[in-house]
């Protein structure tokens, strides 16, 4: 969509010679600090240096979708989120599924796009959308983001023990959660724990069920149980305290499997991205986007210019994070080696809750202060000016 919309709004560039291309990708991959010699690298690993480094594409998206946020603060502000309003045993918590052209789909993709320092990604292949709200306050608690999960993941495939022809068939049976998280001042109470067991959640397993049934793949044309066996995530600066430590009911619900490889697309800017493609279609390569042209496409794109740029690794920023593993049957790998049948977890979102209430919730509302400091009203003056200035 980015794409979309600068090539039709930029005046159409003159060719530029492969060195000054290179050049120029190589200076925005140093301002943005990274070290380029003699591989793409950040040049720091603490975290808040890498959110400094997320900054150039959180404010290029930002920009590209000022307009959308500027018009929807004052929906999104309509729903009561004042710390000094919130009482931490009224909070009472359901799961909604975001549909499409919604209010709660508007309320979404606008904290979706300011909250985090992690960039937003636009989904791929399947997704789903869930909010999870306080009815107790009538506020938004926290999102959920999931869509298609790459085809291989050395981690997670070898966690599994599946390769080869059969890994489209068990990753077809899973999701990707792309974004999860707690708002603002349900963060500061561990809100992010609630929002993580909720991936295990009965309801979210029951909702895919229903979406999905009856699919039939693109490439191989078969149709793919509607099971969502497991969900994976990552964290974004390395191992998570939060998915390290969350339990339920005496047991772990996630579990660290290994780090990814550092793959990704969010350095390089939309403007350089579109020049990369020119690039490639005046060398005659393939540029076909969309559905149909399989998964992590906008990475192969990047890495097939690259190559032909000599600057062959500079596709992966190498910023590693954590990998983790969320599994709804308690016998996963006879499910996958056996061919046994799921053994499904119980996990009604209502017990989840009520266990995060009375384990997380409330004893953080009296140990710690900082959940009663967010001004919503200030938040959103301080938001509105923000965009108003760029």
């Amino acid at each position: 969509m980015v794409t979309e919309i600068l090539l039709r709004d930029e005046p159409e560039q003159q060719e530029i010679s492969s060195d000054s291309l290179r050049a120029r990708i190589i200076k925005s991959l140093e301002n943005q600090g990274f070290s380029v010699q003699p591989n793409l690298a950040p040049i720091g690993t603490e975290k808040e240096f890498l959110r400094k480094v997320h900054q150039q594409k959180k404010l290029e998206q930002l920009v590209f979708h000022r307009e959308f946020l500027l018009k929807n603060i004052k929906l999104v502000r309509k729903f009561p989120a004042n710390a000094d309003g919130i009482t931490p045993n009224k909070i009472d918590l359901e799961v909604r599924e975001v549909k499409p052209e919604s209010d709660e789909s508007r309320i979404f993709f606008w904290w979706n796009l300011v909250w985090w320092s992690l960039p937003f990604d636009k989904p791929i292949g399947r997704q789903m959308k869930f909010i999870l709200w306080d009815r107790g306050h009538n506020a938004p608690f926290g999102l959920v983001g999931l869509q298609s999960p790459p085809l291989r993941s050395a981690a997670r495939d070898k966690f599994l023990g599946i390769s080869g022809a059969n890994t489209d068939y068990w990753v077809n049976q899973s999701m990707y959660a792309q974004r999860v998280g707690a708002l603002p001042p349900y963060n500061e109470l561990l809100g992010g724990k609630m929002v993580a067991l909720s991936l295990v959640s009965d309801e979210i397993r029951d909702c895919y069920s229903r979406k999905y049934q009856n699919i039939t793949t693109l490439l191989k044309k078969r149709e793919i149980p509607s099971n969502l066996l497991f969900i994976t995530t990552s964290s974004a600066y390395g191992k998570s305290s939060m998915y390290d430590r969350i339990q339920y009911d005496g047991e772990k619900v996630s579990r660290f499997i290994g780090f990814t490889s550092g793959a990704g697309t969010f350095h390089i800017s939309e403007s350089l991205y579109r020049e990369l493609l020119l690039f490639l279609k005046r060398n005659n390569k393939n540029t076909k986007l969309g559905y149909g042209t399989g998964s992590s496409r906008k990475l192969r794109l990047i890495d097939k210019a690259f190559r032909m740029l000599k600057i062959p690794k500079f596709a992966f920023h190498n910023i590693r994070r954590g990998y983790y593993f969320f599994s709804n049957v308690a016998n996963l790998h006879k499910v996958i080696n056996e061919n046994a049948e799921p053994l499904w977890f119980d996990r009604p979102f209502e017990k989840l809750f009520d266990y995060w209430k009375n384990r997380w919730c409330i004893p953080r509302s009296h140990r710690v202060e900082t959940w009663k400091q967010f001004d919503s009203d200030r938040y959103f003056e301080d938001m509105r000016n923000q965009l108003n200035l760029l």
